[in-house]
């Protein structure tokens, strides 16, 4: 396979380990913290993990290695949607793994949590693995959405670990993935497999963070991707000085990726869902709130702008959720047949009338009619409305123009409003790791492996102190379940990973709140352009502005 000169070099590229990680095997000793307990619903969750629950927080340092010795076979999977680094973790669990004895076994399981049932899996070796060094992408293994959640699957990974003499598993991937390590690891203990369970935090949309976890990784690499695209569009709009452009990015759960580029670029307009939903805005109050920033900008000559919508936004509005409830009853059962065979969208629309309730229909009757149809087009496997197929930036500038035509009827707009949309989403998930991800990422594999040497099992590997050099990054290890909750999920009580939501009293979100109204009106773009990986550290070793606030940097 032919690789370009960018590729050649980053291959060649060394990352960056945490102080004391960077000591030989021998000489990383561990120290143990305080017993932990879950994040809410603590009875609950003890009860559901009594093997793996309330063990302590662990840091790694400089000492005396008083780990067992012996022979290491582990598994890694890859699981749920790709993130900037994950063959780095691999990298760094490989390299820690075989530092330590070259007899240790390293099994990559293909296509995600599947490939562990299935017994589909690679054993790699140092050709295999150096090939992947400092990529993007989860090609190396490829990845998977399959749950580990069954009695049944787990007693067939445990079987699968038992025939190839399997001492641990590593789970890389998000909140959901790591729920279902946690899960594995507790059955894994409660069977006396010897199996030990260790995960990784991977997400763009940066919402499996908290107290422990500065960061999940990926969230670096995605962000700076699409901050250049901004940035560059942002630069065609103030050239072209005739165009709105309503850009989309991935978040449907939180906006943090959305804020993140809001602080790398400065846009005129950057919408958070967690906002919406505090102030209950509608969609006709998010409309004018945009059409003001066009009309204000348009009285100074200026007809065109930036606005950055969330994937996600229109679940957080209030009266757009409950149309979407009132839709999924109304398509429920033979409804939906009834409604599909149906020849015409005017007859569909009349059906659709009748059903909604009056409130929901006036919502639905504002939507511009491509968007009603999307409503209605694609369902999920449960038949609920996929609400993250919904173009959110063609509604809302839709929207936006209707709004302005209405001024212009009364007197009091007299610009022009031509808008063109993008949505960024696969473009950053697969991107060459930038290098604090890569860096992160080796990390968190290398870690991992220490954790699996130590013994521990439904731990989460946990590297922080982020925001300051590599070398003063700090390693070590939490329980999975001091991040559990107790949330209803497809009308059953669930043990999850809470979701970190933006945090509207955090400092990033403060210091957006203070600017935009500047943002709005002038044009105060920011150009951050392509990932640095060669040069200054200040120029390549950047972490995100979201985690410089954060630590008041």
């Amino acid at each position: 396979m032919k690789i370009t000169p960018l590729q050649e070099a980053r291959l060649k590229y060394e990352p960056k380990l945490p102080g004391m990680l960077r000591h030989g095997i021998k000489e990383i000793g561990v120290k143990e913290g305080e017993a932990t307990e879950s994040v809410a619903d603590q009875e609950k969750i003890k009860e559901l993990f009594p093997n793996t629950y309330g063990k302590k927080e662990i840091t790694f340092e400089k000492g005396e290695n008083t780990s067992a010795s012996k022979k290491q076979v582990v598994g890694v999977i890859l699981s749920g949607g790709q993130a900037p680094g994950g063959h780095n973790v691999i990298c760094g669990l490989y390299d820690a793994l075989k530092a330590t004895d070259r007899n240790n076994v390293l099994y990559g399981f293909k296509g995600g949590p599947s490939g562990l049932l299935e017994d589909d899996y690679v054993e790699f070796d140092d050709e295999f693995i150096d090939a992947y060094r400092n990529t993007g992408g989860f090609d190396i293994i490829g990845s998977g959405r399959t749950k580990l959640e069954t009695q049944e699957q787990f007693a067939v990974a445990a079987e699968v670990c038992r025939k190839h003499g399997i001492t641990a598993i590593v789970i890389i991937g998000g909140d959901d993935s790591n729920t279902n390590a946690a899960v594995l690891a507790e059955y894994f203990a409660a069977h006396n497999t010897g199996v030990q369970v260790i995960g990784c935090p991977k997400t763009i949309d940066g919402d499996l963070k908290n107290e422990d976890i500065e960061c999940s990784f990926g969230f670096d690499t995605a962000t700076k991707t699409y901050s250049e695209l901004i940035g560059n569009i942002e630069r065609d709009a103030n050239s072209a000085k005739k165009y709105w452009h309503f850009i989309k990015v991935m978040g449907r759960s939180a906006s943090h990726v959305a804020l993140e580029c809001a602080l790398e670029t400065q846009p005129n307009i950057c919408l958070i869902s967690e906002e919406v939903s505090a102030k209950k805005m509608s969609l006709s109050q998010i409309a004018d709130f945009i059409a003001d920033s066009v009309a204000n900008r348009a009285a100074k000559g200026m007809n065109f702008g930036v606005a950055i919508i969330p994937e996600g936004v229109v679940e957080f509005v209030p009266e757009f959720s409950s149309l979407i409830k009132e839709i999924n009853e109304l398509l429920a059962g033979e409804k939906a047949e009834q409604f599909n065979v149906l020849p015409s969208w005017k007859e569909k629309y009349a059906f659709i009338e009748k059903g909604l309730s009056k409130e929901a229909m006036e919502v639905f009757a504002i939507l511009p009619e491509s968007i009603q149809q999307q409503l209605f087009l694609e369902r999920d496997p449960h038949g609920n409305v996929q609400v993250s197929l919904i173009e959110s930036e063609k509604l809302f500038s839709a929207l936006v123009k209707a709004k302005l035509d209405e001024r212009k009827k009364n007197g009091t707009y007299k610009g022009k409003f031509s808008a063109l949309h993008h949505f960024f989403g696969y473009e950053g998930r697969c991107a060459f790791p930038s290098n604090f991800d890569a860096d992160y990422c080796y990390s968190l594999g290398y870690n991992a492996f220490m954790l699996i040497q130590y013994g521990y099992n439904g731990y989460l590997s946990k590297i922080s102190n982020l925001s300051k050099p590599a070398d003063q990054w700090v390693a070590g290890g939490m329980p999975i379940t001091k991040m559990m909750n107790i949330e209803r999920r497809h009308g059953e009580d669930k043990p999850v990973i809470r979701k970190a939501l933006v945090e509207l009293d955090g400092k990033p979100f403060r210091y957006f709140e203070a600017n935009r109204d500047t943002w709005a009106v002038e044009t105060c773009y920011t150009y951050p352009g392509a990932i640095q990986y060669y040069g200054p550290s200040e120029v390549c070793d950047l972490t995100t502005r979201t985690l410089a606030l954060e630590k008041g940097l």
